[in-house]
């Protein structure tokens, strides 16, 4: 959507903030022991006391309707997992996403954590270059930028790295509806693709992964995960495009990668 007044720009930046509080909670709560079912459970229950509705539960329509307030995808799930009730361990790398709907606006944000400490080196570059690849984007989304240059952006550093982006799914603008145009791939060429507006607010992301980006989904219906096994990590970031600037109106760059 785009946010044509103060007082709408104001009314989604609260609700974003809100969404972001949340998220930081179910981040501290992310830790070893713990289940990912565990995990959604306080977003459901945070949710509830805040007086606003988990949008992701019923996505997918009435064939196949998610039945979670968060996704959390565990090493290999890359996208969409459906918590389970199995305990997290050292060097998991947990993607948590997580969105909510207050007042007619919709929040959609992720982010990734290793428990405990990494497993190996790849683990740890695997992180830092997804969060980079995605920040980066997500601080160009200005007017005069396309789409495009998001992608190109996001897939050109992690490919630097040796690292692959997921071609299937992709960021895309937010507001009254969960999601809306454009869409935004990670990957692209500069310049092509559709021309930010001033006021668009997105949801830039990139599900990035350490091997080949061949995948399935699993048995539940909905976890996407690497053929090759290969681990990946996700970030997240819903950012209002300014004339000059972007702004990133979930602020969770600052928190740590280590649970």
């Amino acid at each position: 959507m785009i946010l044509r007044s103060p007082a709408e720009i104001n009314q989604y930046k609260e609700i974003c903030l809100l969404s972001t509080g949340i998220l930081k909670q179910l981040h501290q709560f992310t830790k070893e022991g713990v289940t990912s079912l565990e995990i959604d459970a306080l977003a459901r229950k945070l949710c509830a006391g805040a007086g606003v509705r988990p949008n992701f539960i019923g996505v997918g329509g009435p064939r196949n309707p998610f039945k979670h307030a968060t996704c959390i995808a565990v090493n290999d799930t890359v996208v969409h997992g459906v918590p389970k009730d199995v305990p997290l361990k050292k060097g998991d790398l947990v993607k948590v996403d997580f969105g909510l709907e207050k007042d007619g606006y919709n929040t959609d944000h992720c982010f990734t954590v290793v428990i405990g400490d990494y497993l190996s080196v790849g683990d740890k570059l695997l992180m830092e270059t997804g969060k980079a690849a995605v920040l980066k984007a997500a601080r160009m989304a200005k007017v005069g930028k396309t789409t495009g240059d998001l992608g190109d952006a996001m897939e050109s550093t992690c490919l630097e790295q040796g690292f692959t982006v997921a071609e299937q799914y992709v960021g895309h603008g937010i507001g009254h509806t969960l999601h809306d145009e454009p869409q935004i791939p990670a990957w692209g060429d500069p310049g092509r693709g559709q021309k930010l507006k001033e006021g668009m607010v997105i949801c830039v992301e990139a599900q990035v992964i350490a091997g080949d980006n061949d995948l399935y989904t699993d048995q539940d219906g909905w976890s996407v995960r690497t053929k090759d096994g290969s681990n990946s990590v996700m970030f997240e970031y819903m950012v209002l495009v300014g004339k000059k600037n972007a702004e990133i109106l979930t602020p969770t760059m600052d928190w740590s990668l280590v649970r």
